[in-house]
């Protein structure tokens, strides 16, 4: 029985755009009683979570959030009552629900039971009497990817690669730079994907603003200056892509924004920022090659999308366009995001590698079973083609010295390209981001 919002019940089925996590989801649902959808605000949880869903409740829904939430605390079966999966949406404004998936779990030997949903303000896990272990399994949504918004033709596969197909010469959809650019602005928000103009890159600006002015506070229940938040955000733009620390942090700060921050005030910003699933860094990657204090470990900066950061600095298309620096940092925010899309499929992660001889690798898909593939992102461009792959061969035979275990393949990642190839000097792979898919 759905409860509520029929409306966009209707129209979220008739305009669904298959996502990657519409494959992983099934799988998750068969293993445990309950699965958390987490993700930035706007990235598609309910509507993915709706493709499957026999039964939902909206917490939220204005004219009912008062009664679910009382409801929640006095009776909560009755908001688990309905065929499974249930999809529990917002369930974070009634903390108790987590408790009582758990006990009604229990006590009736649940699997595949409910889908629950909410990113705005996560809930404050002190509130929980139990963690959920065994019960429930969790999985990270973030904005689509160019394979999912129609942008890449797909003609790469990374679980091909991995299962050990090789590419010679295939077609990319090709995209101008100032196209490219208008991607980048635009972010893989789905909602903004159904827009013309410039009204496609006003769901960024409304998700920034709706960040400094509401959430960050409500977050965690710690009031944040408006203004204080945005200029913290417009740094954490101008870093991504690096490793900055705190103090790199309040000094640009203070340099380009005209204020003076302390550390603690910078680092509960951005970790409100993260609760929020704003803000996605990226983790060292180790892989023993040399003592541990030979690779750094600070995470790489990014923006879970490159549109946050954009509409943060305040501009668009054309200004990315005359700063090819910023552009590229931003489109590497994008890349970033894209691999993690595609590993998450295939249950690896992405992480950076850097160490204090200055060698420096963007992304590492790790895969469970140890194998990896290194990646390089680079505008395009012979020139900047040759330095990726220096860095690559270079990281490999550093690999190979110590008899460790090469990578499955290497490939350099592009921003403009009619097609992928592979480089006869090296074996690299050299792929336009709009060539990609899992």
């Amino acid at each position: 029985m759905w409860y509520g919002k029929f409306d966009i019940i209707h129209d979220v089925m008739n305009n669904y755009r298959k996502r990657i996590v519409d494959e992983i989801l099934p799988l998750k649902l068969s293993s445990s009683a309950a699965v958390l959808v987490e993700g930035p605000k706007w990235c598609g949880k309910t509507t993915t979570c709706l493709q499957i869903a026999k039964s939902c409740v909206f917490m939220d829904e204005p004219t009912k959030r008062d009664q679910n939430i009382e409801l929640a605390s006095i009776s909560p079966g009755k908001i688990l009552s309905g065929d499974f999966p249930r999809l529990i949406d917002e369930w974070q404004i009634a903390p108790q629900i987590w408790d009582a998936i758990r006990f009604k779990a229990d006590r009736e030997s649940i699997i595949g039971g409910f889908m629950i949903t909410g990113s705005a303000v996560p809930v404050d896990i002190d509130e929980l009497k139990h963690s959920g272990t065994g019960r429930f399994s969790w999985v990270r949504m973030r904005p689509m990817s160019l394979w999912e918004s129609g942008e890449s033709s797909g003609a790469v596969s990374l679980s091909g690669l991995f299962g050990g197909e090789m590419i010679s010469v295939e077609d990319a959809k090709s995209w101008e730079l100032e196209q490219m650019a208008e991607i980048v602005c635009r972010g893989g928000w789905p909602q903004s994907l159904m827009m013309k103009g410039r009204a496609r890159f006003e769901t960024a600006k409304n998700i920034v603003q709706a960040i400094v002015e509401r959430d960050i506070s409500r977050v965690d229940k710690i009031g944040r200056n408006t203004d204080r938040a945005l200029k913290v955000m417009r740094s954490y733009a101008r870093v991504q892509g690096t490793q900055a620390s705190a103090r790199v942090i309040k000094a640009d700060i203070a340099s380009n924004e005209m204020m003076s921050i302390d550390d603690d005030t910078i680092y509960s910003y951005i970790n409100a920022l993260r609760k929020l699933f704003v803000i996605e860094d990226s983790h060292a990657w180790c892989p023993n090659l040399r003592t541990k204090d030979s690779v750094r470990s600070s995470d790489t900066k990014y923006f879970v999308d490159p549109s946050i950061a954009v509409a943060a600095l305040g501009v668009g298309p054309g200004e990315l366009m005359n700063d090819l620096k910023t552009f590229g940092f931003m489109f590497e925010t994008m890349a970033v995001r894209d691999l993690r899309v595609y590993a998450e499929l295939l249950g690896g992660e992405v992480r950076h590698y850097h160490d204090k001889a200055g060698l420096e690798c963007d992304a590492v898909i790790h895969l469970p079973n140890g194998e990896y593939a290194l990646f390089e992102v680079k505008m395009g461009g012979q020139r900047l083609i040759d330095e990726g792959a220096r860095t690559l061969n270079s990281l490999d035979s550093l690999i190979a010295g110590k008899k460790l275990r090469k990578p499955t393949f290497k490939m350099i990642i592009t921003a403009v390209g009619e097609y992928a190839y592979v480089r006869k000097e090296d074996g690299i792979m050299v792929c336009p981001l709009s060539s990609l898919k899992a």
